[in-house]
């Protein structure tokens, strides 16, 4: 397959709802930065793929019209929470098959204070039959459902392998370290271990608040570019998309009678395991990793379908520090969902800027050192597994 380079990425820092610019303004400037940081202006991309959640229809255009008005096709898309990076994906793919040698990928998110919920309530939610199986395993139906699901499947994994409720801590906790250091993050604050225990429980000797990720607003784009494009216009090639795949739900989401299956686990396992039989590699081979921390428990679940360590072997894992820097792989430098935020579509690209910069030896305080293979993972629930890795070229 032709080869596919990141030429390049660009984020805005990351804000509260209600305290940033409107959707279009964050999509146009993260678009520009994009642009920029390759080096080349509008009139070179092709094709553009807009990534949102909650939005009307063509918000793409009303964002990318703010750089430029070039008649390109514009493709807008939602995926859940994995979003930004089938905007990726489809991206990628543009270039692959020869329909495009430059395309913007390109993802942002305006969104309101509180829980996610369902916007049409007239018709029947794609989270239908999702829900049903967690009303069965879990009930708790005070609990909004996304606490529901990822609690549940991180209380699914202490009762299968004794995982205790201060291993979720140290995720967190974590993600509070790394986040100190990127100035794009929206909490950089650093926390305990014992802060995150103490914060209020949101499902007693399940979860607690600072275990989830917040809903915020943002925008990130990346430029890709085919190899005879970044030949021709002098760009860079120093990061390749080596390998990419998207999974969608399989039978044991509701069969397997469990959480962890439920919120994603055998979509990521096989995205993870098709990019590594692509790229040739194993996940020994990984250096950094860019995970869907939407929940502490989710980071914890995902080590495991990743394959940075065994079944069960999770806390282990994080008890070791094997998920920091002195261990074993450095999982979401850049602090994840949990301290960097989460505004939906942007997600899968905010990672992808961090990896980029990661393998180009940009990302300053948060530098993982000899990086050289990168991991990103973005799920979206209901439901899509978006697995890409990057090496440095």
């Amino acid at each position: 397959m032709a080869k596919v380079f990141v030429a390049g990425v660009g984020m805005i820092p990351f804000a509260k709802p209600g305290s940033s610019k409107s959707y279009d303004e964050m999509g146009a400037a993260a678009g520009q930065l994009a642009l920029k940081d390759a080096g080349v202006g509008y009139d070179a991309v092709q094709q553009a793929y807009a990534g949102y959640v909650y939005g009307d229809s063509t918000c793409g255009q009303k964002a990318l019209y703010r750089i430029g008005m070039t008649g390109i096709p514009v493709i807008n898309v939602n995926n859940n929470c994995s979003t930004g990076s089938t905007a990726l994906f489809l991206a990628r793919q543009a270039i692959q098959s020869g329909a495009a040698d430059c395309v913007l990928a390109l993802g942002f998110e305006q969104m309101k204070p509180g829980a996610l919920g369902s916007v049409y309530v007239d018709r029947p939610s794609p989270f239908e039959d999702f829900d049903a199986v967690c009303d069965e395993i879990v009930g708790m139906p005070d609990v909004p459902l996304a606490l529901r699901y990822f609690g549940g499947a991180g209380l699914s994994h202490m009762q299968k392998y004794g995982t205790r409720l201060e291993t979720f801590a140290h995720i967190r906790a974590k993600a509070s370290r790394h986040a100190k250091n990127n100035p794009l993050a929206l909490f950089r604050q650093e926390v305990s271990v014992d802060d995150v225990m103490q914060a209020q429980a949101i499902w007693p000797g399940v979860m607690t608040r600072l275990m989830a990720c917040p809903p915020t607003c943002g925008a990130a784009a990346a430029l890709l570019v085919s190899e005879g494009f970044a030949a021709r216009h002098g760009l860079r090639r120093d990061v390749e998309i080596a390998a990419q795949a998207m999974t969608t739900d399989y039978p044991s989401t509701f069969e397997a009678h469990d959480m962890m299956q439920l919120v994603g686990a055998d979509m990521s396992k096989s995205a993870a395991d098709m990019v590594y039989e692509q790229a040739g590699i194993g996940p020994g081979d990984v250096d950094v990793v860019e995970l869907h921390d939407c929940f502490a428990h989710n980071e914890l679940i995902t080590y495991e379908a990743l394959g940075l360590c065994g079944e069960g072997g999770a806390e282990g894992f994080v008890q070791n520090g094997d998920n920091t820097y002195g261990g074993r792989v450095v999982t979401n430098p850049s602090g994840g969902l949990l301290s960097k935020g989460h505004p939906l579509g942007a997600t899968g690209l905010a990672q992808c800027y961090e990896l980029t910069h990661q393998l180009r030896g940009t990302a300053e305080a948060r530098q993982v050192q000899g990086a050289r293979i990168a991991l990103q993972h973005n799920l979206g629930l209901g439901g899509a597994c978006v697995v890409t890795l990057y090496r440095q070229a």
